[in-house]
């Protein structure tokens, strides 16, 4: 009932969650208990593949909440998605014991490489599923909280607020290629062999992530549609539109900012830790600028300001990202721009804005 009430005017919205519905259904059933010589078969590569899509769109999300609605644009909203998928990536790592090259009951094989002689501090703790959850949430909120509060106390909007977070991104790119930092550097995290007890690599347990990547998206979207279409939402909103206006008649824009951020930055972890488990490696290249910007095309290519519009973009996006990279690899940047470029000028609403602009047209 909750959810049929937020998407009752929201048709991109109901559209989502049929199709998240049909996939949560579908993707199993063919994958587990159609033969492989049926047509209808999906193998576990392709079922990787829309997981990660699906992370990819709750990342989208993420953004959409605070750039779509908020008005600020953040090109650092990987950091969060990488720091969500190191939290899972080193309870991962935690669980391989004896089963390393290396074979150390408890230090990962990169620190028995390294020659580090115990387990640092900061990876106490991750053993404990439960554990490694918290830090999920705990960790990029917090950091986001800290970077928030001095941003928006000190009024840094616009473009300098898209260079620094863009800044700090960039910053824990390169804290985390140090082997000293105690992350696998270069190489990151990887190897994994353990999810609660389950073979990750096993067929069943990529359809559980899956199913629990649809799960979460839906979840992501339902929050992020309650959050919008309440009196938080509407604040948000005056805040986009006339920021000092809405500050001269008594509200506390920074205070709207902030939690409209933090939120925003711990759905982004969730789709990093989701991603982890179904792609098999987490390095220091998911901190990098370029990865940021690209979550910003998804979010104008599908409809800034619709949230439904972010999950398409980031769906449309990544595949032909997937189709180009494996055919025409030398043009896909050139693609990616030509994105950008063209939904910029012809399409400011996106994709979704050419769909409802047709549909009013017919109407």
């Amino acid at each position: 009932m909750f959810s049929r009430g937020l998407l009752k005017n929201d048709l991109g919205g109901r559209v989502i969650f049929y199709l998240l519905a049909a996939a949560a259904i579908l993707v199993p059933l063919c994958n587990l208990v159609v033969p492989e010589t049926s047509v209808f078969y999906l193998s576990s590569y392709t079922v990787t593949l829309v997981g990660k899509y699906l992370t990819y769109a709750l990342l989208a999300l993420a953004l959409d909440l605070v750039w779509g609605y908020c008005g600020i644009l953040s090109l650092g909203h990987g950091a969060f998605f990488a720091l969500g998928g190191y939290s899972m990536g080193m309870y991962l790592m935690r669980q391989i014991g004896e089963r390393g090259v290396y074979g150390h009951p408890v230090l990962p094989d990169f620190m028995v490489f390294l020659n580090w002689k115990e387990l640092p501090w900061y990876w106490y703790g991750f053993d404990q599923f439960w554990f490694a959850m918290l830090m999920v949430v705990l960790v990029p909120t917090l950091l986001a909280f800290v970077f928030g509060w001095l941003a928006f106390r000190s009024r840094v909007t616009g473009v300098y607020l898209a260079i620094i977070t863009q800044a700090l991104t960039y910053a824990l790119m390169l804290a985390f290629f140090l082997n000293e930092m105690g992350f696998g550097g270069n190489n990151g995290l990887t190897d994994f062999k353990d999810i609660l007890g389950f073979n990750i690599q096993s067929d069943a347990t990529r359809v559980v992530i899956f199913v629990l990547s649809c799960a979460a998206l839906a979840a992501g979207y339902l929050a992020c549609r309650y959050i919008v279409e309440s009196k938080l939402g509407r604040v948000v909103l005056a805040v986009r539109d006339a920021e000092d206006r809405t500050r001269f008649i008594g509200y506390r824009v920074e205070r709207f900012k902030l939690w409209i951020f933090v939120f925003s930055a711990a759905l982004a972890s969730i789709a990093g830790a989701l991603y982890v488990p179904q792609v098999g490696i987490i390095n220091p290249g998911e901190f990098a600028p370029l990865n940021s910007i690209e979550v910003v095309i998804w979010v104008a290519v599908g409809g800034r300001g619709t949230l439904y519009g972010a999950i398409a973009g980031a769906f449309l996006v990544n595949y032909s990202k997937t189709f180009l990279t494996g055919s025409l690899p030398e043009i896909w940047l050139f693609a990616l721009g030509g994105m950008f470029v063209l939904s910029t000028v012809f399409l400011p609403k996106g994709l979704v804005g050419l769909f409802s602009k047709a549909g009013k047209e017919d109407g």
